[in-house]
């Protein structure tokens, strides 16, 4: 695992570098499109390159959240004009693969609307959870309104972390694990939350 991180870190930094705020678009762009290409890595550089003078924190988060916008609707027309079946095609050939979407589906069907904004704070739901949304047609303006308003939140967060880091976060490794394992952490936590709703309505269905 660290050495794939090791590398999609090498090419992140040579990216940003090399394109500024336009390419830190294009990658979160990707990353709401359903291509595995971690936020984690990808802003707290951005947020390093915040300390260095090159950017500041409100156009990092700024930019991360119109490419946010950019791709999820990618993601959603998908969901609107394919439906369902075309999701789970996707899925079979996903490199994230159906659990992911299966996540992303129950969670935006628990909480509606409010899952778009929820969402997008939240590690592996924020990647998918522009498909369910498609599916269910959910008003294009208000989705991309709280699309735009999480991803904002998530990208100046993620930034102001690597401003906070400085070089720290590219030189050491634990750090990198760190987020890979707060990622572990809160799709337990999700997974957990999840199980104990369907647990519970079960448990109200069932005649007395």
């Amino acid at each position: 695992m660290n050495g794939i991180l090791a590398a999609i870190s090498r090419v992140v930094v040579w990216v940003i570098s090399a394109g500024g705020l336009p390419a830190l678009a294009l990658l979160m762009a990707l990353e709401s499109a359903c291509i595995p290409i971690p936020s984690e890595i990808v802003l707290p550089f951005a947020g390093y390159l915040v300390g260095e003078g090159r950017f500041t924190l409100l156009g990092v988060a700024t930019a991360g959240a119109i490419g946010c916008n950019l791709g999820s609707a990618v993601a959603y027309l998908a969901g609107s004009r394919g439906g369902r079946a075309s999701v789970e095609r996707f899925s079979r050939h996903s490199v994230f693969g159906r659990a992911e979407l299966a996540m992303a589906d129950r969670f935006f069907a628990r909480f509606g609307s409010a899952a778009v904004f929820a969402g997008r704070l939240l590690p592996v739901v924020r990647t998918f959870v522009a498909l369910p949304a498609g599916i269910a047609r959910m008003n294009v303006w208000t989705f991309h309104a709280f699309t735009f308003a999480g991803s904002w939140i998530w990208c100046y967060v993620l930034a102001r972390i690597g401003l906070s880091l400085g070089h720290g976060w590219a030189s050491d490794p634990r750090l990198k694990t760190a987020f890979h394992a707060a990622d572990i952490l809160v799709v337990v936590a999700l997974a957990a939350g999840l199980g104990w709703f369907l647990v519970s309505r079960r448990r109200r269905s069932r005649p007395r």
